[in-house]
């Protein structure tokens, strides 16, 4: 008897697994890949569920491991879902809830995929999953921890495959084979407080901090790169906490967040941040402070034997080619590519994170029927 990925998914979609609770869904998944034969470990840490499963030899040379997540966004405005968020309906040929797109069907398609395969078809080899709990948190405690684990225990993955959904309309139109960092920088501007009337006896932080935020927001960055679009610098908020019309403030806050590609490095523009922030101070008087979060650095597989296997399959499973691009956010790819090349693909990510999340039951199935192809050739 083949394993469901439908069934699976909407299984999971059960568990009410808002990060950083469970729910659930590890435990179900333990159960499944241990009577499949996977030896499996819970490597939580900080109050952080993760699981480690393997199928075959420890430390062998051809590993093929799965990276993904089964925790899951909150569900927003509950009112405004037409049906229940962890109820896992199915109608009209898809099925419905929190997660059932980012990413439990891309997990339980590559679940059921290795079960099938490993009983039937028992590699010379070792099949891993990595699944995390923190990846739509802080993401501190979820692949991180996986991955200091796996290094402490002398576990480790050949390649890796991440489950995310990587095509924006069409299931094989897109995989991904890196991705763009992420910066958010924190700046704070502090002058003199004073009466609008006398704007001669303050010193406005606002006129700084618009001065700054102009100069970056009209700065290229660059021009893109061989596999990237060109970076990009967005204003997301500007803050005084100030009520009254006829005061000066005396400080002002603003956050900007940066796509780069690889160009720059976090180090790189958290230093033209401060140079830029340092001659809007020195020009008009006003102290201005930058504190900075690198969320992850971009990365490139570049395309090689990994990339080319799993383009084969989609290919052959879906009629499309799909294109290697490296658009989008962040996703747990970033931290397994200091472990082994990894590339991303899973199915279309038009419904994830929004009221009424949903997947079409045919896509999963063709999911399931890509990672398998993908391990038969890569085992072959």
């Amino acid at each position: 008897m083949t394993t469901d990925p439908v069934e699976l998914t909407a299984a999971l979609v059960r568990c009410p697994s808002v990060t950083p609770v469970e729910g659930g869904a590890l435990v179900l998944l333990q159960d499944l890949l241990e009577d499949a034969g996977f030896a499996c470990w819970r490597v939580d840490r900080a109050g952080i569920a993760n699981l480690y499963a393997r199928w075959g030899e420890k430390g062998h040379d051809r590993s093929f491991g799965f990276n993904g997540h089964t925790d899951v966004v909150p569900l927003g405005d509950e009112a405004a879902w037409t049906v229940d968020p962890f109820g896992a309906e199915i109608k009209d040929g898809f099925l419905y809830g929190r997660g059932a797109t980012d990413m439990k069907s891309g997990v339980a398609a590559f679940a059921a995929a290795a079960v099938d395969f490993v009983k039937d078809t028992p590699p010379d080899g070792s099949v891993i999953l990595a699944i995390t709990g923190d990846e739509e948190g802080d993401a501190l405690d979820g692949t991180t921890a996986l991955l200091d684990w796996m290094k402490a225990e002398g576990e480790a993955m050949s390649v890796c495959l991440v489950g995310e959904p990587t095509s924006p309309n069409e299931m094989g139109e897109m995989m991904k084979i890196g991705r763009r960092g992420s910066l958010t920088a924190y700046i704070k501007a502090v002058g003199v407080q004073g009466h609008s009337a006398y704007p001669h006896r303050a010193k406005n932080p606002l006129h700084a901090m618009v001065g700054l935020l102009d100069q970056l927001a009209g700065h290229a960055l660059d021009q893109g790169t061989e596999h990237f679009d060109a970076s990009t610098l967005a204003i997301v908020t500007v803050d005084t906490g100030n009520p009254a019309t006829n005061v000066i403030p005396a400080e002002c806050k603003a956050t900007v967040n940066i796509r780069f590609n690889d160009a720059h490095s976090g180090a790189s523009l958290t230093k033209w941040l401060e140079g830029e922030a340092a001659k809007v101070a020195e020009a008009t008087g006003v102290a201005i402070e930058v504190a900075v979060k690198v969320s992850g650095e971009s990365f490139i597989t570049p395309p090689g034997d990994l990339s080319a296997l799993v383009a084969k399959a989609v290919q052959v499973e879906t009629n499309r080619v799909p294109e290697m691009s490296t658009t989008g956010g962040t996703s747990d790819a970033r931290f397994v590519k200091d472990h082994c090349p990894v590339v991303e693909f899973g199915l279309v990510g038009k419904t994830m994170h929004q009221v009424d999340e949903r997947v079409e039951v045919a896509q999963i199935h063709q999911l399931k029927s890509i990672y398998t192809r993908i391990l038969q050739d890569y085992f072959a």
